[in-house]
């Protein structure tokens, strides 16, 4: 065996999971058949076996599903799956109904699969350590728990109870597992896990019971009740409509989930098994499922390791190098911030929370202090839910000093200025604060939209220039876009990537142009939809198809949210960046139904009361569609077909990210992928904007482009350059 080491010793079986070249276990092909062998092995034992131990000889107890495999599976795979997995799960019976106690040694994190692994264990003795994961995240991967994780949480925890756990994905520690009889005891370090199981497997030794599962006992009743409970019927009859409210339909897994949970709990536990098997291997071969899994889980790995951090090229005194050659991460001591408005004050918010001495600057005392009363607003409902002590709401508020001194940001290893996006204030901000800068400090700009090679001009040190364009709200938007100018070199690409990191946030890298990577592919949704509108279209269809194509709002809502004013702002500034350049900008037919919004019928946005919809003062009123945009816009001849609407809002935004490769903003389709789902809110069923397209199948999407393009215009258009690029990236498992 490869995967699993089998000994039996004094009448102890003990299987150890150790996969061969792996820095975790998985269950991948080998495991699957080793455990078949040793469970056939035990079998042969049996008789002078008294216990069976569960072990694992890396620093993780188990890590779940070969997710690799899993990418390279085709829809006439699932019958292959089904077996697969009831092969496993008989291996788990054999070992779960022999008669013997087993007990499972959970020394490090166990999640997915390998909690699943883990429940085999009759007891189960886990590590008291913080840091340690116990869980069932598959259905953030587009997965439900296959090797009997549904159906044996369910008949721990109660259809109710194990909601959270299943459906929510909703994680826990061991002191949590040990409070919800998850498991049994906790030990204080790895050394002690195996003589606490000899001692409770020895108090099995003539046990007139024989150790097993509490559904394997014929007084079991699943806690909370089953299915015909009147209580749990009437909660489940609108379960269902609950979950379609949040998925659209568009995301099969907590349905599945909830099927299996809900089949299962009527029937005997084999038969669930059984039930649970059959979700898994349809699901598995979903396309949603493989998006997800590509995105979540590899391309998100991907960034979390730093694929997208350079190495820098000179070690320095600000980052030192590991022995690895590998540059160590850089965490700033003190960060100076221009700006006390919604993003200075979030931002200063994020490093405070973060132990990061914080200078909140703007032009009067009085803002600054309006911009630190935002965090003093964050912590408190904290502190009132009981999440945050009032003490450490003291601490976190300690380390923003609020002011409108540019003396003190002497000594910040970082200036961000997150001013007003007009270029000549940005330029005398960076003139003004970058010299107070620590020695070998550098400045960024928090712009959504101006290229930073251009407003790296005021700089003194254009290659310690660098772009970090935070997402509003700070304190809830999760991605950070990196933008790199012309003559930013790679320390200071490197330190803007550790920083992101220390706030616990999410970093993609991008090469500089107009609208980087986010704000340039958003513009184009928006932009759709607000081009649809001067088609004639009717605004409540194209709200529709935004949120049922899976866009967290339509697009229309979307450009209010965001300010119609700041739309035709960009415009006005690109239109004369382009004078000044001797040329003239062509505006798009969506910009140019904005600009009327905004100079002609003075409609602004939700922040002014009235944009494409209107915002009644009475509190708890809903907002709806300005009732002008019917007359004004509306031709009741228009044609138009749903499945074409929501086809033009994604493939618009697929065909500008593929375009952002072509030329270089984007390096790599990771950072395509998770930029698009947590800076747009791209749909996550899809993986992202370019994992749309390879589940699409290149060809299939080049040709829906086409036919797209033929009708609606050039923004669907894809270039040879634009057609290599993709094929150039395209992934392989």
């Amino acid at each position: 065996m490869k995967t699993i080491q089998y000994e039996l010793a004094d009448g102890i079986a003990t299987l150890t999971f150790d996969e061969e070249g792996s820095p975790v276990n998985t269950m991948c092909a080998q495991w699957q058949k080793d455990l078949t062998e040793a469970t056939a092995q035990v079998v042969k034992d049996k008789e002078v076996i008294r216990g069976i131990v569960l072990a694992s000889n890396k620093s993780t107890f188990f890590a779940g599903a070969d997710l690799k495999a899993t990418m390279r599976l085709q829809a006439a795979d699932a019958p292959q799956v089904f077996h697969e997995i009831e092969q496993t799960k008989k291996n788990f019976r054999t070992l779960e109904t022999l008669g013997k106690p087993v007990v499972s040694c959970l020394n490090g994190t166990a999640l997915g699969g390998g909690w699943e692994v883990a429940l085999v264990g009759h007891y189960r003795i886990a590590v008291d350590d913080k840091k340690i994961q116990f869980g069932l995240p598959e259905i953030t991967l587009g997965l439900i728990p296959g090797a009997s994780g549904i159906t044996k949480m369910t008949r721990l925890l109660g259809l109710m109870g194990a909601q959270p756990y299943i459906l929510e994905s909703k994680l826990f520690n061991p002191h949590e597992a040990l409070e919800l009889g998850l498991v049994h005891e906790l030990v204080p370090d790895a050394a002690a896990l195996r003589p606490a199981a000899l001692a409770w497997i020895a108090t099995h030794d003539g046990a007139a019971a024989p150790a097993h599962h509490p559904w394997d006992d014929k007084n079991y009743k699943m806690p909370g009740g089953t299915p015909t409970n009147p209580k749990i019927a009437g909660m489940l009859a609108v379960a269902p409509a609950v979950l379609k409210q949040k998925t659209r339909g568009l995301y099969p897994a907590p349905e599945y989930a909830l099927a299996a949970m809900v089949e299962g709990a009527q029937v005997d536990f084999d038969t669930a098994l059984r039930i649970e098997s059959r979700y898994l291997a349809r699901l598995i071969v979903s396309p949603v499922a493989k998006n997800m899994i590509n995105t979540f889980f590899f391309n998100m790995n991907a960034i979390k390791s730093g694929r997208s951090r350079p190495t820098p090229s000179t070690p320095s005194t600000e980052l030192r190098t590991g022995g690895s050659g590998r540059s160590e991460k850089w965490k700033p001591q003190k960060v100076g911030l221009l700006g006390a408005g919604m993003m200075g004050a979030g931002i200063a918010y994020a490093q405070a929370s973060r132990g990061i001495s914080t200078v909140l600057k703007d032009v009067s005392h009085d803002k600054a202090v309006a911009g630190k009363a935002y965090s003093a607003k964050l912590t408190q409902s904290r502190v009132d839910k009981g999440r945050m002590s009032a003490l450490e709401q003291a601490a976190l508020l300690a380390r923003i000093q609020a002011t409108d001194k540019v003396a003190d940001l002497a000594g910040c290893e970082l200036i961000i200025e997150a001013v007003f996006e007009r270029r000549d204030l940005k330029a005398k901000v960076t003139q003004e604060a970058e010299p107070l800068l620590a020695p070998g400090g550098f400045f960024a700009s928090n712009t959504s939209t101006l290229p930073i090679s251009g407003l790296a001009t005021a700089s003194a040190h254009p290659d310690k220039f660098i772009g970090i364009h935070f997402f509003s709200p700070v304190d809830k938007m999760k991605l950070v876009e990196i933008i790199r100018g012309k003559q930013t070199d790679d320390d200071t690409v490197a330190r803007a990537f550790d920083y992101v990191q220390a706030l616990g946030k999410i970093p993609i890298v991008v090469n500089d142009s107009r609208g980087f990577y986010t704000s340039r592919t958003f513009g184009t949704f928006v932009m759709e939809g607000a081009a649809m509108l001067g088609e004639g279209i009717p605004a409540a269809a194209i709200e529709n198809a935004g949120i049922q194509c899976g866009m967290p709002v339509g697009p229309l809502a979307v450009l209010d949210e965001t300010a119609l004013s700041l739309s035709v702002h960009v415009l006005d500034q690109t239109r004369a960046d382009y004078v000044a350049e001797g040329k003239t900008y062509i505006a798009t037919p969506g910009e140019l139904i904005v600009e009327r919004m905004v100079k002609e019928f003075d409609r602004n946005g939700r922040a002014a009361g009235a944009g494409f919809y209107d915002y009644p003062e009475e509190k708890g009123a809903k907002k709806t569609l300005w009732p002008e945009l019917k007359p004004l816009f509306e031709k009741p001849g228009t044609a138009w077909a749903i499945t074409d609407l929501k086809d033009r809002l994604l493939y618009r935004q697929a065909v500008e990210t593929a375009r952002c490769l072509s030329e270089n903003v984007l390096t790599s389709v990771h950072d395509a992928n998770i930029g698009s789902i947590f800076g747009i809110g791209f749909p996550a069923w899809t993986g992202g904007a370019m994992q749309f397209i390879y589940s699409m199948g290149v060809d299939a999407f080049v040709q829906r482009a086409g036919e797209l393009a033929a009708q609606y215009g050039p923004g669907f258009v894809l270039s040879d350059e634009v057609k290599a690029a993709i094929k150039k990236y395209q992934p392989v498992y």
